[in-house]
């Protein structure tokens, strides 16, 4: 009875206490346990509250984790601006009179607080920081413990107004605001995957992370990578590339000697020949461009890659430049950053009608339609071409069915640090030629970044001796640790030329803060000569861009990427991958490609590690040696690089049979003294395609297909090698007439040349009469004027003395 008794208040007692009626335990081991397990939760939230305090002191005194600092105009309660520095670390915002740490304003706590742009009408760019429900934003000490702060004008308790000096500042500390806001958050995230071992147990992904944190391997570390590829791939390109070099190095300097243009032994050389010796190009066979609108210029980061980005991000600080810092593989775009720039001349037909045209500004009409064809083909979604390895090139070219001429493209890779791209595109039968150099920046915002395209490319009219001088946008990437990724194009851009005074400025739009999808990929300018605006521009560079009539107000579609236009583009024509050389890119890149459209991270990651190591190698072998680039040379007057083997003679129809390239060097073969016959790129190369598959032409898928040009007549021509007698007694008879024919032509070049000379002397003589004739006149208005001073003040002197003299 007893025992029941007790169970039932035991058990009474329990529930009393489960349900928290009863404060104390009814038995003295239970209250002594509960009293330890207090003393150990005291102890836990002791140690926690230090080691959160500890860690916010921290990142409040450390001063390597600074996210960004920079002066910033506060507007006070008295609305008037006070100049103040100001440091952003996670989570907050310290506020200092003075860039040092003494003169302490106060400290924004950010973990509470909204961020949003903020109108204005002043000039620079303006945003707010506040407390949706109207709290205090301020902590109550310092980072040193400081209770009060330096004496400022009166700031605001729960807002705070801020202006930097231009909208791109503006726009850098609004992604370091956004950057540090949630820096908390995904350092969680970051600590709790790493904990339940997402991240860390996947090796796939623990790899990438140790290839985007280490170091520079060793050669014995590298081999332990990836042995087979060291053995098999690098060794046999970096071979055949150093034989390739060193066989060509005679007839490059050949060719510059000759100024580009192929000279023959001598001009019995038939079109068949010819075209053995050009390089063959085939069709290519896949073409991806992206859609219309801000649809393909979208991408969501998934989880796994977030976690990559969140680490690279400990490397950088904003402002920094990206071109030394490893990126992952899943941002990247299967092909090579001078295979990018190839996008422009898909519609260079435009520039072979912008030739034609008679007036200055309907010739910078069709300029300005050819530019803005260059940008609607874009990959879907945000990706970023290869970095280009030194002394990688690209060739390709584009037949234009309407004028059965050929427009070709060569660009090298003659810089690393800085990386710097050259180019060269010419097309002789239809007057036209472009050169230029792109220096590729990139900088790192917080949640964005910017490539900038710092260069100039130089369209030049042959027929016409007009050079276009344009100039290139800036892309800019958001979403890059939050929200979603997205490119847009940005920057003001001028194509000028000097000769006809005709200028366009065309400024590409970011979307703004609170803008919608209309508001995206915008553009305007205007088209003027000298001082007068003859039309504007608007629209969107990826879909219809309207030019209206400044005189009459006329509006007409300069530009609109539509399905007609898309199946009027140009068929870029390339070389075949067993065809082209160790360094063209598409050969060089051809694993990583591979194992990108494969969605082999990893491998991707090794391949393309494997290519930057080789290219460090090479770089420490060669010690201070500058690089010397095969197809540019850089020109220390105008600070620019230049192809080396130009032709900007204008096309001579009698003369001319036809252009070609070979070995990246951009030739013109003459038509013979006995037969001019027409020329056809596509049976020419239709032709080549065909001897090579009977086997006439050896295969070089592991040697450069650069060969000599001795043996690859012999291997291609079934004729044999001797000539007939009429041929032989013609060779002999014409000798001294193509002897007398070269002197003939440099005579002829020397003569332009003078004439040309002439024509600048006259040009100066004029405008130096001009100026002696405008300083004249201002020195005779000068004296005029201080003639006319002196009557006046004689004049005066003698009215006051007769009043004098009368009063």
């Amino acid at each position: 009875m007893e025992e029941t008794m007790n169970c039932t208040h035991l058990a009474q007692s329990e529930s009393r206490m489960f349900i928290g009626l009863e404060k104390e335990s009814s038995s003295p081991t239970e209250k002594l346990a509960r009293k330890e397990s207090l003393k150990v939760q005291k102890k836990n939230y002791r140690q926690e509250k230090k080691r959160v305090a500890k860690e916010l002191l921290s990142a409040l005194k450390d001063p390597s984790v600074v996210i960004m600092s920079n002066w910033l105009k506060i507007r006070g309660s008295l609305k008037s601006w006070t100049k103040l520095w100001c440091i952003l670390k996670p989570g907050i915002l310290l506020i200092y009179k003075t860039p040092g740490s003494d003169h302490w304003v106060g400290t924004i706590l950010l973990n509470a607080c909204k961020l949003i742009e903020r109108p204005s009408k002043k000039d620079g760019f303006c945003f707010k920081l506040y407390h949706p429900l109207e709290k205090s934003i301020w902590a109550m000490k310092g980072p040193k413990g400081e209770s009060v702060g330096s004496i400022t004008q009166p700031l605001p308790s729960n807002y705070l107004i801020f202006r930097a000096a231009s909208e791109s500042d503006g726009r850098c500390w609004m992604d370091a605001l956004e950057l540090a806001l949630s820096c908390f958050s995904l350092s969680k995230m970051t600590a709790k995957s790493g904990r339940d071992g997402d991240l860390s147990s996947s090796s796939e992904s623990s790899h990438i992370l140790q290839l985007l944190q280490s170091s520079p391997l060793t050669d014995q570390d590298l081999l332990q990578l990836n042995d087979s590829m060291l053995e098999n791939h690098m060794e046999n390109d970096a071979n055949s590339d150093k034989s390739e070099r060193e066989a060509h190095e005679d007839s490059d300097n050949a060719a510059n000697e000759n100024g580009g243009r192929l000279t023959e032994e001598s001009d019995m050389d038939q079109s068949d020949d010819v075209c053995l010796q050009a390089t063959a190009f085939v069709e290519e066979a896949h073409e991806e461009i992206g859609e219309v609108g801000e649809a393909s210029q979208v991408e969501t980061v998934s989880e796994e890659n977030k976690g990559l980005i969140w680490t690279l991000l400990k490397q950088l600080r904003p402002g920094m430049d990206l071109s030394k810092v490893v990126l992952p593989t899943f941002i990247l775009e299967p092909r090579s950053f001078l295979d990018k720039l190839s996008d422009y001349y898909y519609h260079a037909d435009l520039l072979s009608q912008a030739v034609m045209e008679e007036s200055p500004y309907c010739r910078m009409k069709q300029v300005l339609r050819w530019y803005l064809s260059g940008f609607y083909k874009k990959p879907k979604g945000l990706k970023k071409p290869y970095n280009p390895i030194l002394g990688e090139m690209f060739r390709c070219c584009w037949l234009h069915p309407q004028t059965d001429s050929c427009t070709f493209y060569i660009a090298e890779q003659v810089s690393h640090h800085p990386p710097v791209s050259a180019f060269y595109i010419s097309n002789r039968k239809d007057g036209f030629c472009i050169s230029g150099s792109i220096l590729a920046k990139s900088k790192f915002y917080g949640n964005s970044l910017s490539a900038i395209l710092d260069g100039k490319a130089r369209l030049l009219f042959l027929t016409r001796d007009e050079e276009y001088i344009i100039s290139m946008p800036y892309a800019h990437c958001k979403g890059i640790l939050y929200g979603t990724m997205t490119l847009e194009l940005g920057g003001k851009i001028t194509i000028e030329c000097e000769k006809t005074q005709c200028y366009t400025e065309l400024e590409f739009k970011l979307k703004p803060f609170l803008g919608s999808s209309c508001n995206v990929n915008q553009i305007s300018g205007k088209i003027r000569i000298g001082e007068d605006i003859l039309a504007t521009v608007d629209g969107h560079w990826d879909s219809t861009v309207h030019l209206t009539e400044k005189r009459t107000g006329q509006q007409e579609v300069l530009w609109n990427p539509g399905p007609d236009i898309r199946r009027q583009r140009l068929k870029r024509q390339v070389v075949q991958i067993d065809q082209q050389e160790a360094f063209e890119s598409e050969r060089l890149w051809q694993h990583v490609t591979r194992a990108i459209k494969d969605k082999d991270q990893m491998r991707a990651t090794q391949e393309k590690f494997v290519l930057e190591e080789a290219q460090r190698q090479e770089a420490r072998e060669r010690a201070e040696r500058p690089w010397n680039p095969r197809l540019f040379s850089f020109n220390t007057d105008t600070n620019e690089w230049h192809y080396k083997y130009p032709d900007t003679k204008p096309w001579d129809p009698e003369r001319c049979l036809v252009q070609f390239e070979k070995d990246g060097i951009i030739q013109t073969k003459e038509k013979s003294q006995r037969r001019r016959r027409s020329f056809s790129y596509s049976q020419s190369w239709a032709g080549q395609q065909t001897v090579r598959v009977n086997g006439k032409h050896r295969k070089s898928s592991s040697q450069p297909s650069s060969c000599s040009q001795n043996t690859e007549s012999s291997s291609s021509t079934p004729e044999p090698n001797h000539e007939s007698s009429d041929n032989e007694g013609f060779m002999n008879q014409c000798a001294r007439c193509t002897k007398e024919v070269k002197d003939i032509a440099l005579i002829e070049a020397s003569v332009a040349a003078i004439q040309k000379t002439q024509k600048d002397i006259q040009r100066n003589l004029s405008s130096l009469g001009r100026q002696i004739t405008r300083h004249k006149t201002e020195e005779e208005s000068r004296s005029l004027s201080g003639r006319h001073c002196l009557i006046l003040c004689m004049l005066l002197f003698f009215q006051l003395l007769i009043s004098y003299v009368f009063t």
